[in-house]
């Protein structure tokens, strides 16, 4: 009946010369379906900025409910909270139907869209074969030039790949993937602005989106308790993980970026020791991410089975494995690059870092980023009148 009413709306705006209104997929006329009922409800209004934007809304078009869906945290208060969860007839979930209209969005939005299918091969089975793929064929490199097990190496693994044929190597995957995703969120923006009040960025709204973004506010559930995980108990363990995982990666990224600046700007060439800036964000990172991943692997096996998408598990996975592993190769390489093992651990966290990064575009890392557009476009919206409040036209 929905998609009929969607056809017919169609068929009356090209019949007027009007602007043809999007047709809604089955996952978002459920999540405009579940919006209708919590708009008249509203007894979650106050548990993250999913309620209050909804509130702001009689209708829900495409672009709101990409809006919204992008904004929620998936955090599960709202599952336990809700008198129409299922078994009841309404069968409201609202975290599994963000869920998956999130994961939909993903696709939509990915640059070139040809490439948008990724996201539903990108698993946990392909991320790590891919991770080992390119660290045996660097193995098998390695080895052809015999300094498999070399013991002259003096902890210099640029004896091994010189400066220029790793920033070759790099560099253009890591330049793919960020202007893939800035294409990717640049259409997503695009969309969702005139939903959200049309009105552009300002200073005070970025700011409140920052603060939003970088101490995970709606991972608190909205009293500060946390979010629910495998059942209705509150626990702060997935915003703290999030938290170590996050900044540990920001640490390591911060890392490799002095480290530029000094072998391009000052000509201090690697390798860099204790007490250097370069390697005390790049220890430090490391341990955190690999802390905050571990955890989160573990959330993730014990997660409610309706506080989500079960299908996007696997790309859940694969991402928390190749951050993992990239973390525990880099610090593994520090700890023995004293050793003759140093080719062979060197290459296993080259090939973690390239599959992290050619992967980047097409899995769990898009979260982050449509996830930041949708609190901007909030912070926005929230600082114009409410369009259909008390004293609204």
């Amino acid at each position: 009946m929905q998609q009929l009413e969607s056809l017919t709306r169609e068929a009356v705006s090209l019949a007027g010369g009007a602007r043809v209104i999007p047709i809604l997929s089955a996952k978002e006329a459920e999540v405009g379906r579940q919006m209708q009922i919590c708009n008249s409800c509203r007894y979650c209004e106050g548990f993250c900025a999913v309620f209050p934007a909804m509130t702001r809304r009689l209708e829900f078009g495409k672009a709101d409910i990409h809006f919204l869906a992008n904004l929620c945290h998936n955090c599960g208060a709202c599952l336990h909270a809700c008198q129409y969860a299922p078994p009841h007839e309404f069968a409201v979930n609202v975290p599994k139907a963000m869920a998956e209209v999130r994961g939909q969005t993903y696709v939509d939005y990915a640059w070139p869209p040809a490439l948008g299918k990724l996201y539903q091969r990108n698993g946990l089975t392909l991320s790590v074969a891919l991770a080992a793929g390119l660290a045996l064929f660097l193995i098998l490199a390695v080895a052809m030039k015999g300094g498999l097990w070399n013991t002259g190496l003096g902890g210099n693994f640029y004896k091994l790949f010189p400066h220029n044929l790793l920033v070759s190597l790099f560099a253009p995957v890591f330049l793919f993937a960020a202007f893939a995703l800035a294409m990717g969120v640049r259409r997503f923006w695009r969309d969702v602005t005139p939903a959200t009040s049309g009105a552009p960025l300002n200073g005070p709204a970025a700011a409140e989106a920052a603060d939003a973004v970088l101490r995970l506010k709606y991972l608190g559930g909205g009293h500060g308790e946390g979010c629910n995980n495998e059942d209705d108990a509150y626990s702060l363990s997935r915003r703290r993980c999030h938290h170590l995982t996050f900044y540990g990666f920001m640490l390591c990224f911060a890392a490799t970026s002095v480290a530029t600046l000094y072998h391009y700007v000052f000509g201090w060439v690697a390798p860099y020791e204790l007490p250097s800036l370069p390697k005390l964000l790049g220890v430090v990172g490391g341990i955190s991410l690999m802390i905050g991943t571990a955890g989160l692997w573990r959330l993730n096996r014990k997660r409610h089975p309706l506080h989500g998408d079960l299908a996007q598990k696997p790309m859940d996975l694969g991402f928390i494995a190749l951050l993992f592993l990239t973390s525990l190769s880099g610090l593994a390489l520090w700890l023995g690059r004293g050793t003759p093992a140093l080719a062979v651990l060197l290459c296993l966290h080259l090939g973690a870092v390239m599959a992290l990064f050619a992967t980047l575009p097409y899995g769990k890392f898009a979260h982050g980023i449509f996830r930041t557009a949708s609190l901007l476009r909030h912070a926005i919206e929230k600082r114009k009148p409410n369009p259909v409040g008390l004293g609204a036209d």
